[in-house]
């Protein structure tokens, strides 16, 4: 029992010591509380080895606290930030606008645009409702037949009237529109269904196409819009300079077109995966989709899928409705196939920009593809089938999936590699078969005394009769129908590329006939052909559609290839109706030229205003033998700058009157 004891004290003992060492006290029994409560601390301290002590926990408490009042206001601290940046951008907005309005105008409208966002969606949660119940009269059927029919009378009386007013002074412009009626009832005969025709989707459809084409070519303050557009759009693609020279050099920027045209693909696919991800895509196509489903009664995916393909392309476009191509109809997917063989996406519009070609055109020209798609699909192939997507809620898109706004702009510069190498490889082998194919005419055509005989001489004569019903002047057909050609059997960037060599002609002041040969056409034809152009409608986007679209529904491959051709054919008919539309509403922008002033002023080099203002005065000219000219019209009063100019004139172009 001692030995115990003495085991047990000296194990007590062993404790106490190690204790110390760790720098603890052991509380014994009559020793002093503060002393005790202070080791009872230290063994609890010692128990969890993470606790703070009291001390520390005394001096993070205002860390705790502020923290935790941060998280509770952290929604109010959100607002009172966002309002004192709202509060700076709009100190900053309003004093560029009262600075230099003009100079601030872009700022002016990206604000605008984006305001939209938040009025939309406040008039939505506020005034829906009450806005629903005001037209909720007008949902009765009876009502509705009626104002149907009275909205299709007052505007095909409206239609009459204004074509016989403005058609008095330009009877030309009666072509284009009996061409208009001429596709719709060539693609009317086509038809799958004659007697299920949606009357309703066709008529809105054109009279949104027209309308657009009013606003955008007849109205100043719609050209202007989108002419101020279209030079945005150009300065910001210029942007593509930065980055291209730095790889390639200025000289290969500068002189060769590869490095030129294909570096902007890659810049546009870059800025339009940043606002996929951000959401302002999908938002827009929501919305233009919604108005083309409202007025047009077609499902929402084929209107989705055609909206979206304003801005994307052929490919990209059903990725948007993927989920849903399984149960779609046949006239369904015949929509879709339509307008992307009907309309180009923004990144190959892009493209063209830079190649000269005019902005507001081609912008104008694929949105208004966009309701005339649906309209002559609904024509050509109509639905006889009971659709699961008849409803008016629409279809949701997602955001992209990328992390954040770099992963987004590399996937889209990255996924745009792929594009410039098709379209690169597309270029290279459609100009060498061509030359191929020409070769092969040629000397086919001189073993039976042929000469010149070329395939786009071929198309020159074949589709002559239907670009004149587009509207282009007799004279300007053949070369127009030349495009128009190789745009459909080959590519539309070739085509695109022969008429912004046409343009660089005729801007330069190039004599407009050389040898007999025309060497550029005018202004008018170059709007109509923009217009004619703008689409992927060729022999070769029947691969891609079909690929594109087998990809995604492999079991539906017999359904595609049964309705591609047909789909092909009219969204070629789509941009000729749209070119008919521009050949309607054409009319010269801009006061003409004072040629006394102009020629008054020196000039050395040649330009359009040159060619056009001495072709004038060659006219005025007359020879009278030996004496010196004389001079009518303009000129008749002022014979001696009337001389200077022509001796000018004639250092630039040969006349008769110049020998």
């Amino acid at each position: 029992m001692k030995k115990t004891n003495e085991r047990e004290a000296t194990d007590l003992s062993t404790v106490e010591t190690g204790v110390k060492n760790m720098g603890l006290e052991l509380t014994k029994g009559g020793e002093n509380p503060e002393r005790s409560r202070r080791t009872e601390e230290q063994r609890q301290s010692l128990g969890d080895g993470l606790r703070p002590s009291t001390h520390q926990r005394r001096s993070l408490q205002p860390f705790t606290r502020a923290r935790s009042f941060c998280k509770t206001h952290a929604g109010l601290f959100k607002k009172i930030l966002l309002g004192l940046l709202c509060l700076a951008y709009a100190a900053y907005f309003l004093a560029a606008c009262i600075l230099d309005f003009q100079r601030a105008l872009a700022l002016f409208v990206l604000t605008c645009l984006v305001l939209l966002v938040p009025v939309h969606h406040f008039l939505k949660r506020f005034f829906g409702e009450k806005l629903t119940r005001c037209l909720k009269p007008f949902q009765k059927f009876c009502l509705k037949v009626w104002i149907k029919w009275v909205f299709a009378g007052v505007f095909l009386i409206g239609l009459i009237l204004w074509l016989a007013l403005d058609t008095a002074q330009r009877p030309e412009q009666l072509i284009p529109f009996a061409g208009v009626c001429m596709f719709i009832l060539i693609l009317f005969a086509c038809s799958k269904h004659h007697r299920a025709v949606s009357w309703r989707a066709v008529f809105w459809g054109l009279c949104l196409q027209f309308v657009f084409g009013i606003l955008v070519i007849r109205t100043d303050p719609g050209f202007n819009a989108f002419q101020w557009l279209g030079d945005q759009i150009q300065i910001f693609l210029n942007y593509t300079v930065a980055g291209s020279s730095f790889l390639f050099g200025d000289t290969l920027v500068k002189n060769i077109f590869a490095f030129q045209a294909l570096p902007v693909i890659i810049y546009f696919g870059c800025v339009m995966s940043i606002l996929y991800y951000l959401g302002l895509v999908q938002w827009v196509v929501q919305k233009i989709a919604w108005f083309l489903q409202t007025t047009m009664g077609t499902t929402a995916t084929e209107t989705l899928a055609v909206a979206g393909n304003i801005f994307v392309g052929m490919t990209e476009a059903p990725l948007l409705i993927r989920p849903y191509l399984a149960d779609m109809t046949l006239s369904e997917i015949h929509a879709v196939m339509t307008g992307g063989f009907a309309t180009i996406s923004g990144t190959v519009m892009g493209a063209f920009i830079s190649f000269g070609i005019d902005p507001s055109s081609l912008i104008s020209a694929s949105v208004m593809a966009a309701p005339s798609a649906l309209a002559l699909s609904k024509l050509v192939y109509p639905e006889v089938e009971e659709s699961k997507f008849k409803n008016k809620e629409g279809v949701k898109l997602p955001r992209g999936k990328e992390k954040n706004v770099l992963e987004a702009a590399s996937n889209g510069a990255t996924d745009a590699v792929g594009l410039v190498a098709n379209v690169a490889a597309n270029l290279i082998g459609f100009l060498a078969v061509l030359a191929f194919i020409n070769a092969a005419l040629s000397w086919l055509g001189e073993l039976v005394d042929i000469q010149g005989l070329t395939f786009q001489l071929i198309c020159s004569y074949v589709l002559r009769p239907v670009v004149f019903m587009m509207g282009v002047e007799w004279a300007d057909c053949p070369m127009v129908a030349e495009m128009v050609g190789i745009k459909f059997f080959i590519n539309e960037f070739v085509a695109y590329q022969q008429l912004s060599q046409y343009k660089d002609k005729r801007l330069s002041g190039v004599e407009e006939w050389i040898g007999g040969e025309k060497q550029w056409i005018s202004a008018r034809a170059e709007t109509i052909t923009t217009f004619s152009l703008c689409g992927f409608a060729n022999l070769s986007s029947i691969g891609i559609t079909l690929g594109g679209l087998t990809s995604m529904v492999p079991h539906r491959k017999s359904d595609l290839s049964k309705i591609v051709i047909s789909a092909l054919f009219t969204g070629a008919c789509v941009s000729f109706i749209s070119a008919c539309m521009a050949g309607i509403l054409y009319v010269p922008r801009g006061a003409e030229t004072d040629c006394v002033s102009f020629l008054n002023t020196s000039f050395t080099n040649r330009t359009y205003e040159t060619y056009v203002c001495c072709g004038s005065l060659f006219q005025s000219t007359s020879l009278n033998g030996t004496n010196p000219p004389s001079f009518s019209g303009p000129w008749e009063d002022k014979e001696f700058s009337a001389a200077l100019a022509l001796a000018n004139c004639c250092e630039l172009y040969t006349n008769a009157v110049c020998a």
